[in-house]
């Protein structure tokens, strides 16, 4: 046997260090060996504090391991304290034993490797006796079957992971490879740790994403809780998920995961209608305490659907949701208006247009609930669709035999056709201010009028026979064009405020419509929150979604919840990155979106829906009653007292709307008439005007601050 390297390299140490302990003290005191030595010695000493204090075995070993720099390092002090090389050479005699001591004792080397001295040669090769198969002390034998035996020999194989063994294995039906396997904690009442699906699948040689961990249930006769778990081994299943998955497997991994469309969310079924063209996917949200959250460009990426917004859709109900994917955008479709469609029944109601899914969309002609008239509320830019909504809802209203007036700022072919099947219809800005003052004061003359059963007057009743007077339903197109009018204006916003407010009650409704939802275009909050709660908004195309958000504001539980109505309809055909690389010019097959409307129901969910079509290029009588309704003999005779019932479209008469000039011509600043002589401007003085003459409203405070800028 020879001396091991490496007791022969710390011989040689001690045999070089040994000099430099002698030398270095004596002729080089203030030398940075010095300092190393002594720092190495330092650290020898803490090695012993730590050693003597720990509670494990071998602190003797330790101690002994450290004692060579401790040693060195008292060598090194006491040739620096003595004279010379001390007495009798001592300084050399210390040195000489340091390296004698370190030379038999080797403690860094002989003690640190703890009888594990390497041999100089390895022995000759012996033929190794032949192994004893014995019965494997992990698990005894307890009649298992075959799966389980050799399931237990991999489990063993990995070192019985996190301490468990291996109870039975269950192949899964159907399938060659897929198994679960039942575990339980090796010392009992201690629970499974450290268990991953990582370790069950190098244990049997599969992709982690393969091994599902479950809890397992107490059942009678087997126990269950933390010391027992269950792992599913599924490798061939998912390779057919991965490949071929079923629609719910899709939905699970793509849309219902964490990072998909509808996070939480569990598909019910999936469905097909061929003759509409559309597939449905009814959804649910696994927690029926979570909201839907649904990101429809994810959805439609996870079930592999074209990204467009004019062919999926989505319907959310409580935790409940559908996804509606049609082949071609279902809104384009037209849906001609009817009689039977737009006759309403005994609660008012009456078909006004279809949503994506098919489902009829009903309007009310009067509010059965509230057993009074209906308001209207129209929004939506140019050329949305408007006067066509106006045809089916003025059809439906004279169909249940109730007066139509329609006013308008300027004259166009629609409202002239409209204006052969109601009672009046008219084009300019004082059109509209007579029709509205008229309305006001039919308010004062119906709460009079006797009601023939006891004599008395009432309030509206709709569907009441006794009631001796029709609904009157007021239209104003373009109303915030006409609001803002330098001459009727005024009057136009005043009298509509006090309209939306007092009419329903005598059976008037009014029902404007424009271009704009704001205060500052001739809405006032008073107006909007009277139109809003007494009609089922309509929201044709507002340019923006931002405008649709605003003029749905205050009817819906969530604004934000309103459906995004775009310019156009059209489809994504090809890719957009070959067309762009070819030079090629995008597909041009966009279809309008006129008659697509945003309606606010009654519980403030909104549906998107196309309004039924009333052509205008061919004759509207078939949609409207054969008779026009008028209004009552009493009632006309009432107005003509009143100076109110003429033919409206006649110049301004002398002190209809403003006191006239003096008879010398000097008004005084009387005459507010801006194309009068006198000059008056839109918010002239108001020395003649008794409806300005008293601010009691914070409403004509503005308008009296607004009135200076005209002064």
């Amino acid at each position: 046997m020879t001396t091991p390297r490496s007791v022969a390299l710390e011989r040689l140490a001690y045999t070089l260090v040994a000099p430099v302990l002698a030398v270095a003290p004596n002729i080089y005191p203030d030398h940075p060996v010095n300092q190393v030595v002594q720092l190495a010695g330092a650290a020898g000493i803490g090695g012993w504090f730590l050693a003597a204090k720990s509670e494990e075995t071998g602190a003797g070993r330790k101690i002994l391991r450290w004692s060579p720099l401790v040693l060195a390092a008292a060598v090194d002090v006491a040739a620096k304290t003595t004279t010379g090389w001390g007495p009798y050479w001592m300084d050399a005699l210390l040195a000489a034993g340091w390296a004698a001591a370190g030379y038999l004792v080797m403690p860094f080397s002989r003690h640190a490797r703890r009888r594990h001295r390497p041999a100089v040669a390895a022995p000759a090769p012996q033929p190794a006796p032949a192994e004893v198969l014995e019965e494997s002390v992990a698990q005894p034998d307890d009649g298992a079957d075959l799966l389980t035996r050799d399931a237990r020999v991999l489990w063993e194989q990995a070192g019985m992971p996190a301490r468990t063994h291996l109870v039975k294995a269950t192949r899964l039906p159907g399938m060659r490879n897929d198994m679960t396997i039942l575990l339980r904690a090796s010392e009992p009442g201690r629970p499974i740790t450290g268990l991953t699906e990582a370790v069950v699948a190098a244990a049997f040689g599969v992709h982690s994403s393969d091994v599902v961990l479950a809890d397992v249930a107490i059942q009678p006769g087997r126990q269950g809780g933390p010391g027992w778990l269950e792992a599913r081994i599924t490798p061939d299943a998912n390779l057919r998920r991965r490949t071929k998955p079923t629609p719910q497997e899709r939905w699970t991994d793509k849309v219902g995961s964490p990072k998909g469309g509808a996070p939480g969310s569990e598909l019910i079924h999936k469905s097909r209608d061929e003759v509409r063209g559309v597939t449905f996917y009814r959804a649910k949200m696994a927690d029926a305490t979570e909201t839907p959250r649904i990101d429809l460009a994810k959805v439609c990426r996870g079930l592999s659907l074209p990204e467009d917004d004019s062919c999926v859709f989505v319907l959310i109900d409580g935790t409940e949701f559908l996804i509606s994917a049609f082949d071609k955008p279902p809104l384009s479709a037209i849906f001609p208006a009817t009689r039977e469609l737009l006759t309403p029944d005994a609660k008012g109601m009456y078909v006004c247009g279809f949503t994506i899914t098919g489902q009829p969309v009903k309007s009310m002609v009067f509010q059965h609930d509230k057993n009074a008239a209906a308001h209207g509320l129209i929004l939506g830019v140019s050329r949305s669709g408007k006067t066509q909504f106006f045809a089916i809802n003025m059809a439906a209203q004279s169909l249940d035999g109730q007066v139509v007036w329609l006013s308008t700022v300027r004259k166009d072919e629609k409202t002239t056709v409209l204006g052969k099947y109601i009672d009046r219809q008219g084009s300019n800005a004082l059109w509209m201010a007579r029709s509205l003052r008229a309305s006001k004061a039919l308010c004062e003359i119906r709460a009079e009028m006797p009601w023939p059963h006891d004599g008395q007057p009432h309030d509206y009743k709709p569907g009441d026979s006794r009631c001796p007077f029709r609904q009157l339903n007021v239209y104003a197109d373009e109303f915030m064009t006409a609001a803002q009018d330098g001459d009727f204006g005024e009057f136009i916003q005043t009298d509509g405020d006090d309209l939306t407010v007092t009419g329903l009650k005598y059976g008037i409704g009014f029902n404007p419509a424009g271009q704009s939802p704001f205060a500052h275009n001739g809405f006032s909050t008073e107006m909007k929150d009277n139109l809003r709660q007494n009609s089922r908004p309509t929201i044709f195309n507002m340019g923006s979604p931002g405008a649709t958000r605003k003029a749905a504001e205050g009817t819906m539980e969530n604004a934000y919840d309103v459906p995004t109505i775009p310019a156009r309809y059209s489809r994504n055909e090809g890719s957009a990155i070959e067309r762009a690389m070819k030079g090629e010019a995008d597909p041009e097959n966009g279809v309008s979106t006129g008659g697509v409307a945003v309606m606010v129901l009654d519980n403030g969910r909104a549906v998107l829906m196309r309004s039924l079509y009333a052509d205008f290029d061919t004759d509207l009588s078939t949609l409207f009653p054969d008779d026009v309704n008028h209004l009552t003999d009493h009632e006309i005779s009432e107005l003509e007292k009143r100076g109110l019932w003429f033919d409206w479209n006649e110049p301004v008469r002398p002190g209809e709307f403003w006191p006239e000039p003096d008879e010398d011509g000097d008004d005084g600043g009387g005459s507010r008439r801006r194309g009068g002589k006198g000059g008056g401007g839109k918010r002239g003085t108001k020395s003649g005007s008794s409806r300005e003459s008293q601010v009691t409203s914070p409403r004509q405070a503005l308008e009296a601050i607004k009135s200076l800028n005209n002064v």
